[in-house]
């Protein structure tokens, strides 16, 4: 089932709703917590100069979601998205895909060419790794052991290709 959803950048007001939302998703460990709140803060402070775009969705319930991306340093074109999130309650309803298309198609204006994605092997990532499937990424690399033993590291990865002046995936 899909709601109606507004994109828009990420504001300062938005970094509470989005931190109660990392804390209860149960996949992200408080040290990775961590590392997205000084990303977030980062962004707040410096905007894109700090290497991370951020967008929130919001639906009639609020602020109900964020994706953080942003060029990969010491590449042409690749991108890297670095976090996703949906509120566990609004998850199932679009949310996620209307943040992932949105972030595309910002990286297509800046003539964005590769898009990655990491994240885990675990059980508990099978459902996030189908997302990624169903928008058109595929795993290209397995670092085995690499967050824990067990625990692989897998990218992703999308491209997008210019064809007749237009870039489509």
């Amino acid at each position: 089932m899909s709601v109606a959803v507004s994109i828009r950048k990420m504001r300062g007001a938005d970094k509470r709703r989005l931190m109660d939302m990392l804390r209860q998703t149960p996949q992200f460990k408080p040290g990775e917590v961590v590392v997205a709140e000084e990303v977030i803060d980062s962004y707040l402070r410096e905007g894109q100069q700090s290497g991370y775009s951020i967008l929130v969705a919001d639906d009639e319930s609020g602020l109900t979601g964020y994706i953080c991306y942003g060029p990969t340093p010491l590449t042409e074109q690749t991108w890297d998205i670095y976090w996703e999130v949906v509120a566990l309650e609004r998850q199932g309803r679009g949310i996620g895909g209307a943040l992932i298309n949105a972030a595309e198609e910002e990286i297509r204006r800046a003539s964005g060419r590769l898009i990655l994605i990491e994240t885990s092997s675990t059980p508990s990532y099978e459902k996030t790794r189908r997302f990624y499937e169903s928008h058109g990424y595929r795993v290209i690399s397995s670092v085995p052991d690499f967050y824990t033993p067990g625990d692989d590291r897998l990218i992703f990865s999308k491209k997008l290709v210019k064809e007749a002046g237009q870039i489509t995936t």
